[in-house]
């Protein structure tokens, strides 16, 4: 009975010793893991925040109304280019802004309204693209500064190795190997969390560039409509 109670007791300490959280992984890592678990933290931070700004500008941008073509197309018809033109104003959408520019144009060569339209859809473009491509570097970034996490950690265990005298205790590598082990994790969830938010960004706002050229182009074939 009790050689079963001290096993039971021994079971128990070795799975309390087992049982670590992330603080305590972090912890372990030594200062070297420290910094770049902190690095990679700011560079979520970065990529969450670019991420819910662009996302809801982008969805703002593609809210366009489903009778907006066909208010133009009265106003137009009817020459209240002036109240064409307040709607497009009062409208803060990028496909509003180019009709807007175009309506601007009317009396002018249909190359030179096409040509206005296309300058102002490359700058809405970049707008909706801002900040978008910083996304991507940390998508890119994040695994490779958990790679050289990695990298330190192993240094700091082939380190302890060498120091050890033949004689190679396991709690003296722990630091390197919780180091090599945590930046590596942390790395590539920030990479991934990064490269799924840029996906979906570029999937929106080439939806939102789509909806800008169709109304574009209807808006070019309204002016070529006989009078």
């Amino acid at each position: 009975m009790l050689l079963f109670q001290e096993s039971k007791e021994l079971l128990e300490e070795v799975s309390e010793e087992k049982t670590l959280s992330i603080i305590q992984l972090i912890k372990d890592g030594g200062l070297g893991g420290q910094i770049i678990i902190a690095l990679l933290f700011v560079l979520l931070a970065v990529a969450l925040y670019i991420y819910f700004e662009r996302f809801f500008a982008i969805k703002s941008a593609s809210q366009v109304d489903k009778n907006f073509m066909n208010q133009i197309r009265d106003h137009v018809t009817s020459g209240k280019l002036e109240s064409a033109k307040a709607m497009c104003e009062n409208t803060q959408t990028p496909t509003a802004r180019l009709i807007g520019k175009g309506i601007s144009r009317i009396g002018k060569p249909l190359d030179d309204i096409n040509k206005a339209i296309e300058n102002a859809g490359k700058l809405e473009v970049y707008q909706l693209e801002r900040n978008v491509s910083v996304l991507a570097t940390i998508a890119g970034a994040a695994p490779m500064i958990g790679f050289l996490g990695t990298v330190i950690g192993m240094i700091v265990a082939i380190h302890e190795i060498a120091n050890s005298g033949g004689q190679i205790d396991i709690k003296l590598l722990s630091d390197g190997l919780y180091t090599a082990m945590t930046t590596t994790v942390a790395g590539l969830i920030v990479g991934i969390i990064a490269y799924i938010a840029y996906n979906h960004l570029v999937v929106r706002t080439d939806k939102v560039v789509y909806q800008m050229e169709a109304k574009s182009v209807e808006f070019l074939d309204l002016l070529n409509e006989p009078v």
